[in-house]
């Protein structure tokens, strides 16, 4: 299994702002992560879950996650 390397990841300029690449993928998880927390709250999923703060925590985290590896896949 290829492990994502994070050398492939160059810095980009925004707005003449230096910004890491950690901080895009945060970005582009955190809007994933609205819709994902609108939609959920609309369907009335939040019944099932124990701890809303943890629960999204955990999946902005695995978001995050996710996009990073998979994203990092499709860099190449």
């Amino acid at each position: 299994m290829d492990v994502p390397s994070l050398a492939v990841f160059h810095t980009v300029e925004f707005l003449g702002f230096y910004l890491p690449p950690l901080a895009l993928w945060a970005g582009g998880a955190l809007v994933v992560f609205a819709i994902l927390r609108w939609l959920i709250e609309r369907l009335g999923l939040y019944r099932f879950v124990w701890h809303r703060s943890l629960f999204n925590i955990a999946l902005y985290a695995l978001l995050m996650g996710g996009l990073v590896y998979f994203g990092n896949l499709a860099w190449r």
